[in-house]
């Protein structure tokens, strides 16, 4: 399974190399295969992260001192953390891109921006990459799944990721992500933190998940497509049902 894991770890790294070759996703209205493969990765966290959320709560609070926050409030507020992190770090990347575009300097990120948005999307592909050597079960099945979830994650992330910063991600943000996802997987194979923590994680992995779909499908300029992202939501769904 290590074996596997790993290879499916290069694999999600090539995504990011590879995805800004698929040109047809940069069209308005906004693709139908972006908005699918959006419903995919809610799919996967609210029908499988979640109910791996709750079933960590009791990892969790064997490791809580009497009167502290109880397990089962800790793990959503990192699941909030998760997400209020990935928001305020697209409201910078677009307040950055308005001050230059007013400024005449097109309309991408200032630089520092890019390396601390890219630096935190570096830190979420560890962790992905490290949770994949450490899914809760044990057969092939559960690992393709999260594996598939997050690839088109990936695909979901990276075109927004390209919108921002344009060719600085191209020339070098795709490089330090896709290599994040190799170290994490690294260190997944070199280091066991515990169910607690890998429950912890998972919980701050859902949060960001949910964020980073929804702000590439909420606003009016993408002219997102409700039908399709359903239908990934809903398939993906059945399957996950059926495993």
């Amino acid at each position: 399974m290590q074996t596997l894991a790993l290879v499916l770890a290069a694999a999600l790294a090539m995504v990011h190399v590879f995805a800004g070759r698929l040109r047809f996703l940069d069209h308005l209205p906004r693709t139908r295969w972006l908005s699918f493969a959006s419903g995919i990765s809610v799919a996967y966290v609210f029908v499988h992260l979640l109910p791996e959320i709750s079933r960590g709560q009791a990892a969790v609070a064997e490791m809580r001192a009497e009167g502290a926050v109880a397990a089962e409030s800790l793990l959503w507020m990192v699941a909030l953390l998760g997400l209020a992190v990935f928001y305020g770090l697209e409201r910078l990347a677009l307040t950055s891109r308005a001050k230059n575009a007013s400024e005449g300097d097109g309309d991408r990120t200032e630089a520092g921006v890019f390396w601390l948005h890219i630096g935190s999307f570096a830190l979420y592909n560890v962790l992905i990459g490290y949770l994949l050597l450490h899914q809760p079960e044990t057969d092939t099945g559960g690992l393709l799944f999260f594996w598939a979830a997050m690839a088109v994650h990936f695909i979901v992330n990276d075109h927004g990721l390209r919108e921002h910063h344009q060719h600085r991600y191209q020339h070098a943000g795709r490089w330090l992500l896709a290599a994040a996802t190799v170290i994490g997987a690294l260190l997944g194979l070199a280091t066991d933190l515990g169910e607690a923590t890998v429950a912890t994680l998972t919980a701050f992995l859902g949060g960001g998940v949910v964020l980073n779909v929804l702000k590439e499908e909420l606003p009016e300029e993408r002219k997102s497509r409700y039908v399709p992202f359903v239908l990934g939501a809903a398939i993906y769904t059945a399957l996950l049902m059926a495993l």
